[in-house]
């Protein structure tokens, strides 16, 4: 059985996959977004973030997402958190972390939108025991449960990772493009070259060292 108990306000689960609106869309109007990556793109990576007390923003994270807040732009959290499904903590850790997170992000003077989470993996304990579980990145569940949610315009919408997989998401979602940064686990050998293989003339796969540079190109792509 999924233990839920307590989720935060705004939150719920569907087929499992955790969904949080923290900022309802106003009116119908499909707007882009900005999906990011969160450990190792907005906070720094930990191992399985799970303690409170790891919490880290990456330098930049926060002015960048102000940024795209400023603009009108989502801005969607969409992790793969297999820890959740390898048993190695519950959603009550989860839950603090992510308290935590906005709660740092908010005194910075930037806020997130919503937030998605897929606990399921090919070696994840049961129920969490997929083999391709349809959310969990590079599969694109996560961004397209976001575009219902949020009435994003996903073929306007851009996302930043530190893992191929995460560019690979945008382009099977039907983003426009994607950024890898090397923050995370992007400095990974075949990595970076993995992301920029992605590019095509309807998927564009950019690079830069980390989200704070990232920044600069959010007014060059999010029209």
């Amino acid at each position: 059985m999924i233990d839920i108990s307590s989720p935060p306000a705004g939150a719920v689960f569907k087929d499992g996959i955790f969904t949080q609106v923290l900022a309802p869309p106003n009116g119908h109007t499909k707007r882009p977004a900005l999906f990011l990556d969160r450990d190792g793109v907005v906070v720094a990576e930990s191992h399985y973030l799970y303690r409170v007390e790891d919490v880290a923003l990456i330098p930049g994270a926060a002015e960048t997402i102000a940024k795209a807040n400023k603009r009108g732009i989502p801005v969607v959290f969409v992790t793969n958190q297999a820890g959740i499904g390898y048993g190695y903590f519950e959603w009550q850790s989860f839950y603090a972390v992510q308290d935590k997170i906005l709660t740092e992000l908010t005194a910075a003077g930037a806020h997130i939108d919503g937030v998605y989470a897929c606990p399921f993996h090919v070696k994840g304990k049961p129920p969490y025991d997929h083999p391709d579980h349809p959310a969990r990145k590079p599969n694109p569940g996560m961004l397209l449960f976001a575009g219902e949610d949020l009435s994003i315009d996903l073929n306007s919408s851009w996302i930043i990772g530190d893992r191929a997989g995460d560019i690979e998401a945008g382009l099977n979602a039907g983003l426009a493009g994607g950024i890898h940064v090397l923050t995370g686990h992007g400095s990974i050998d075949g990595e970076r070259d993995d992301a920029l293989a992605l590019a095509s003339k309807s998927f564009k796969a950019l690079a830069a060292p980390s989200i704070a540079e990232a920044s600069d190109l959010i007014d060059l792509l999010i029209d």
